[in-house]
């Protein structure tokens, strides 16, 4: 019999109705059933989940192995089960009973493994029924990682794939001493041997749920004391794992985070004094084992706090932090297990000194000194923003969308929003006030709606033309931040990373009309961030591959050359992209006037020989103005009168000219089969023809001669 790529194993107990949701899921993967199989472990279900179990089975033979036992009492004995005596797969995949497969989750999982040559694979989780999955682990895709280069660590639960080989080679098992916290213990040291971990962030693997009817075994078991033995075991696991270090602390934070915190709060449900004290004495030991001030400062301040209150033995504090805590919703495991108390007001927050700090419990009571470090949530107060519109019309740029900072209200006297434009090679910046604006609901899906940021919304239009201290903005990448400030304390975002679809990511070239002419302008996206920058001078965006020359050929009426092109650029000061004629007429030469008929222009300086004479005919763009796009399919033709010209041989070319050392030239490709045509000026017949061998197009005007054609005919 073949061995299958995964074997999926489901560990279940009184499970209906979710069951079949999850097994149905593995059987629909895209991975297919020839690479796979599936074993369920039914420990002693109740409820009828041993006989759908079978019926699922019978619907699949050969697919799925039931195995039926008495009640363990957790999820270990029945994963160890399936692992020691069933499970054939050179990879292992472990799915809880509650949650169910996204189709494609196992074939990109295993794909990943063998493309990166990792041992163990996350898939993005999403939560259901309102359970809230881990997502900083998710931001992006991972080819090959670890646990101290990443975030994968804040997320112990063992529904991932694992290369069989590894739990063989360290005889990884499930701990079946405990009932809760085993999982975190399985997971913990396969992330420690595994010679690679991948993360697969751009597919919904595993779904996540929160059942209806509060069943999840997690939340459900209310044992302190094992709580505080599977942290106690933790920090063992580490000492004896991981040198001392930011390494290890870098682990620490997720347990003193998690764990600590779980278990605070079930002394807090503990119905008698005594058994409250005595278990946070045990918890004030495990912590005495690891804690320190380095540590404390990766924390975030509210554990600080909690951190605090067990190593100084504050049993009656703590509890009255877990209230605080729980008045302002409370959650384990993903999982809303107290909804946020109505009325109940947010901290507020003190801006001192260029530092933000919370006003948590104690917060500066004499009584109870706690020191202002356990209340710093600077680090905490996450700039978060998004654009909704980043739109270039002439030489103003205007921005709108949203920033704030997490937990400072925008309501909070003496905030201010700024843009920052900063070169990226020099440094040099230039700010300029941003106007906020009313967000209203914003932040309601945050902290339980706890925080007002109701005025996060800004507008800011920048003239490039004067942005500079009143002159033009140089040359230069200029990077575009928001800067929030409030009595002191600073932070910048780097706008653009997140926008809405109306803010596109493909680049923009301008030409923006400045004192000294004009200017080429590119907004642009960086890769692979998105952040908005504005390319000035042509830095990484030329100007030229965006012009193109089609063609030239004769209009049905009489003397009038039609050009056609192609400007990709997306908007032009009037009059700056035109098709020029430069021709050299006469034999002595004249001084050269300038026209005054239409948009055509005429220029002209005298010569020994002749006089160098320029017309101009300028592109219209659709409208008669500038747009974005200036022209919506890139093509343009324009009408060339040539009837007034003088006689002389005049090139023809597409110029756009931007001012003094900014102008792009774009000669007219010769038309080797282009007829000579006629046209009356007055009762004179004149003519226009190509001169031949020449690269670019040129042609010849002058009056027809009758003498000389009647001479010309005869000699024939």
């Amino acid at each position: 019999m073949p061995v299958p790529d995964v074997s999926i194993i489901i560990g279940a107990y009184n499970a209906m109705p979710y069951l079949t949701q999850c097994v149905t899921s593995v059987v629909e993967q895209s991975i297919g059933h020839d690479r796979m199989e599936i074993i369920a472990v039914d420990d002693g279900s109740t409820d009828g989940t041993g006989a759908e179990l079978d019926r699922l089975a019978a619907e699949h033979p050969g697919l799925i192995r039931v195995v039926h036992q008495e009640n363990s009492g957790g999820p270990s004995a029945p994963r160890n089960l399936a692992l020691d005596q069933y499970a054939r797969g050179r990879y292992v995949f472990f799915l809880d009973a509650d949650d169910y497969l996204g189709t494609e989750a196992l074939e990109r999982l295993v794909k990943a493994a063998e493309t990166n040559e990792t041992d163990v694979v996350l898939g993005r989780m999403v939560g259901v029924g309102g359970r809230r999955a881990p997502s900083s682990m998710f931001g992006r895709n991972q080819p090959r990682t670890d646990v101290f280069a990443s975030r994968v660590y804040w997320t112990l639960n063992p529904m991932k794939l694992f290369r069989r080989d590894l739990l063989e080679r360290h005889g990884l098992r499930f701990p079946t001493e405990y009932k809760i916290g085993e999982d975190v213990y399985f997971t913990a040291l396969a992330y420690l041997h595994a010679s690679g971990i991948s993360v697969v962030a751009d597919y919904d693997c595993l779904y996540w749920v929160a059942r209806a009817d509060g069943g999840n075994i997690t939340v459900t078991h209310h044992d302190t004391d094992m709580r505080i033995r599977s942290l106690d075991t933790m920090v063992d696991l580490l000492d004896e794992h991981v040198p001392p270090g930011p390494g290890r602390d870098h682990l620490l934070h997720r347990h003193l985070t998690v764990e600590l915190r779980d278990a605070v709060l079930h002394i807090h449900h503990e119905p008698r004094r005594e058994d409250q004290e005595k278990a946070l004495t045990r918890l004030r030991d495990v912590l005495g084992r690891c804690y320190h001030p380095d540590l404390a400062a990766r924390l975030p301040a509210l554990a600080r706090l909690r951190c605090h209150l067990v190593e100084h033995g504050m049993l009656d504090e703590l509890l009255e932090l877990v209230e605080f805590e729980m008045a302002q919703g409370s959650t384990s495991y993903g999982i809303t297990v107290r909804e946020r108390t109505a009325g109940t007001s947010a901290p507020g927050v003190l801006v001192e000194q260029g530092r933000v700090l919370a006003r948590y419990p104690f917060f500066r009571d004499p009584e109870r000194a706690v020191p202002d470090a356990c209340y710093d949530i600077t680090d905490e107060a996450k700039a978060r923003h998004r654009v909704e519109a980043a739109v270039l019309t002439g030489s103003e740029l205007r921005l709108t969308g949203h920033a704030r900072l997490r937990r400072v209200p925008t309501t909070t006297e003496g905030l201010r929003t700024e843009l920052v434009l900063r070169e990226r090679g020099t440094g040099a910046e230039h700010r300029l006030p941003a106007e906020r604006t009313p967000t209203p609901g914003l932040g309601a899906d945050e902290d339980a709606g706890a925080y007002d940021y109701s005025r996060a919304g800004f507008a800011a239009t920048v003239d490039l033309a004067t942005a500079a201290d009143g002159a033009a903005l140089p040359d230069g990448l200029w990077d575009l931040h928001l800067a929030i400030s409030v009595d002191g304390f600073t932070k910048e975002i780097r706008l653009g990373s997140r926008r809405t679809e109306a803010v596109p990511h493909r680049p923009a070239t301008h030409l923006v009309a400045t004192a000294d002419g004009a200017a080429p302008v590119t907004l642009y996206s960086t890769k692979p961030h998105g952040n908005l920058t504005l390319d000035v001078g042509e830095r990484k965006h030329e100007v030229a591959p965006l012009l193109g020359v089609g063609g030239a050929a004769w209009s049905t009426e009489d003397g009038i050359l039609t050009v056609s092109g192609t400007c990709e650029l997306a908007g032009l000061p009037e009059g700056t992209l035109r098709v020029r004629l430069t021709g050299t007429t006469g034999t002595t030469g004249t001084t050269g006037t300038t026209g005054t008929t239409g948009t055509t222009g005429t220029t002209g300086t005298t010569g020994t020989t002749g006089t160098t004479e320029e017309i101009v005919v300028p592109v219209p763009a659709p409208g008669g103005e500038p747009a974005a796009p200036l022209f919506p399919d890139g093509r343009f033709t324009v009408p060339v009168p040539l009837t007034r010209l003088p006689a002389g041989d005049w090139s023809v070319s597409l110029h756009l000219g931007a001012g003094p050392g900014r102008s792009w030239e774009l000669p007219v490709p010769a038309e080797p089969k282009l007829p000579a045509v006629r046209w009356r000026r007055g009762l004179l017949p004149r003519y226009a023809k190509p001169v031949p061998r020449t690269e670019s197009l040129t042609l010849r005007v002058d009056r027809v001669k009758p003498l000389k054609a009647l001479l010309a005919r005869l000699g024939r």
